[in-house]
């Protein structure tokens, strides 16, 4: 076994620990980061979900989460507006690429494969390193990027798993009491994401093989709200391929979940249940939907899957998208008042300090470290549990109230040396719905990131960092500086951006409750993109069309200055608008819009 010793340890490839070692990286720090699979960014790549959810409009495209969206646009310029779940889709190989090239870049992040934490080592109340199979190291600051929480477990750093009852948090939509099947389902279901393709009209895919066991009949209402074609390009991808993440009736997989938990034998019986269940959902598309549509090849690298699972079809994903792991009880936990707006707002409530005990970074009052705003989306077997809203419009279509996280859900209540960057943060079960999404995962693991090389180059421990400097620090990051404080109407490229979020994290007390700042609309730029000239007409609130000839399109747009003119436009009137067309969605992705001559 070899020994190492470094300044920040990073365990798990995922999301969140991709982010955290390229920032503790980027901002100086020796950082050692030890993934189990070829592939760095988790949920993003190796576990196949490549159609992001959340923080989509431009003024939260920041950090690393934005830094990510240009270098797709860069490398993969016709692979965006494919989807309608989504305004961003990738192939998982250019995803993993731009991943592998940054830490890449990095002389001083060494990156170790094919290895998982055996035991965590720890003195007292600190955490001091980590074992792995062939290596022993130890760090100032370890930081859990797995995807199931296995450091917490593993160092017995007191975390949750499973629901909280009402009486424990006051959460409005947290049950009363326990139910069969909360018990059942005491976390959300993973999915194992399979990628399939469209060979083409008249044409027939190679024949996929029938699964062991074989049963139709869970999927047998897949897409009767949608219809087949809707249904594919829920996910689809560049290629005519498609993702295939698919909640209703779907390759969803939630039976056993406390298998997670167990022996390494439970956990690989877990997968091979899970991966068979999206395998013989692909087998039931071909089989109803038609033999154009097969297995995509040379999606993911074969051979090697979690937990030694042999994947021999590039289809699949490495390993399941998990959406709900342990999760840390920090010094400040997440419910879900945190996510839901103010009222007669369309923001939360930014997180103000609570000095806990034996915390000294009370110099900002402000704790917010990243926001989302992702819709409170759960997924259970079961079916869809009531929820309180916390959607709005805007531009044209769906998204949700913005929402952050505070610095002190990142850090154990009583434990040393240690930070958590992935889904296993200090949230409950009901909030987690909102803040396991892949964008947000990203700002959590590059403040993470941050964090620990602010605590090596100020030789503290996490609880004792100053809040406001690692949020200066997030800032003013000089390759991808990150918003704490979500605004609708100021993007990074604004002259203003960086006045207005210190400006709120000065005056918390006065962030609008609507979320847009004072500031100065920025002039529209059409870039490269098509343009159209048709009649516009609002069928709702915030509801736009164009028509164009015998087309319908909807019209959506992600940049504050078109989302107020759409408003204020009249029905009946001719426009001539820019952007990019959607054929999924059936939608134009507005960029500039004027009078037509």
């Amino acid at each position: 076994m070899k020994t190492l010793q470094t300044q920040i340890l990073v365990v798990g490839g995922g999301t969140g620990g991709t982010a955290a070692a390229i920032q503790a990286a980027r901002r100086g720090a020796q950082v050692i980061l030890v993934s189990e699979f070829e592939w760095l960014g988790g949920m993003l790549t190796s576990a196949g979900v490549t159609a992001p959810d959340g923080n989509e409009l431009q003024a939260w495209q920041t950090g690393i989460w934005g830094q990510f969206l240009r270098e797709l646009h860069t490398r993969q310029p016709e692979g965006l507006d494919h989807a309608w779940v989504s305004f961003f889709t990738y192939e998982p190989r250019i995803g993993a690429a731009i991943f592998a090239d940054w830490v890449k870049a990095l002389p001083n992040l060494t990156w170790i494969t094919g290895q998982t934490p055996i035991a965590v080592l720890r003195t007292d109340d600190r955490i001091t390193g980590v074992q792995f199979q062939d290596y022993q190291i130890t760090a100032q600051i370890t930081i859990d990027g797995t995807e199931l929480g296995d450091l917490l477990s593993l160092g017995t750093i007191p975390h949750r798993w499973g629901w909280e009852l009402q009486a424990e948090f006051q959460e409005p939509s947290a049950p009363a009491e326990m139910a069969d099947w909360m018990q059942r389902y005491p976390v959300q279901a993973p999915t194992w994401v399979v990628v399939m393709q469209d060979y083409g009209e008249n044409q027939v895919a190679p024949v996929i093989p029938i699964p062991p066991n074989y049963n139709p009949a869970p999927f047998d209402q897949a897409w009767d709200q949608y219809g087949g074609e809707k249904f594919l390009n829920y996910g689809r991808l560049p290629g005519n391929r498609f993702m295939m993440n698919w909640p209703i009736h779907g390759n969803d997989y939630g039976e056993g979940l406390e298998r997670l938990l167990g022996s390494a034998s439970d956990r690989q019986a877990f997968f091979q249940a899970a991966y068979e269940h999206s395998w013989a959902f692909a087998y039931f598309i071909q089989q109803t939907l038609g033999q154009r549509y097969g297995l995509a090849e040379g999606m993911f690298p074969q051979g090697r899957s979690f937990s030694t699972l042999p994947i021999t079809n590039s289809a699949f994903a490495l390993h399941p998208y998990f959406r709900e792991s342990r999760r840390l009880q920090g010094i400040v936990t997440v419910c879900e008042q945190d996510i839901l707006p103010i009222a007669r707002g369309q923001v939360a409530a930014l997180p103000m300090q609570v000095c806990a005990e034996g915390c000294a970074n009370v110099d900002s009052l402000c704790t917010a470290i990243a926001f989302g705003n992702y819709a409170n989306d759960h997924h259970y077997p079961s079916g869809d549990i009531p929820l309180q809203p916390k959607s709005i419009q805007w531009g044209g279509r769906w998204t949700g109230t913005p929402f952050t996280i505070p610095y002190g859900a990142l850090v154990p209540r009583s434990i040393d040396g240690f930070l958590a960057c992935e889904k296993n943060i200090s949230v409950t079960h009901m909030a987690n719905g909102a803040t396991r999404l892949q964008p947000l995962v990203l700002g959590i693991g590059q403040a993470a990131g941050m964090a620990a090389a602010l605590c090596v180059e100020l030789d503290c421990a996490p609880r004792h960092l100053p809040i406001r400097t690692l949020q200066n620090a997030l800032l003013t990051d000089t390759q991808a500086p990150a918003a704490v404080i979500p605004l609708f109407n100021v993007p990074l490229q604004h002259p203003d951006w960086l006045t207005w979020q210190t400006y709120y994290l000065d005056h918390p007390d006065a962030y609008p409750n609507n979320g847009y700042a004072p500031a100065k609309p920025l002039p529209l730029d059409r870039g490269k993109c098509e343009s159209w000239v048709g009649i516009f007409t609002q069928s709702g609130a915030h509801t736009y069309h164009l028509q164009v000839g015998d087309h319908d399109y909807q019209l959506v747009t992600l940049l504050p200055e078109v989302n107020i003119l759409l408003t204020q436009w009249v029905s009946g009137q001719s426009l001539q608008v820019w952007g990019n067309k959607n054929l999924a969605g059936q939608w134009i992705r507005v960029r500039e819009i004027e009078p037509a001559m």
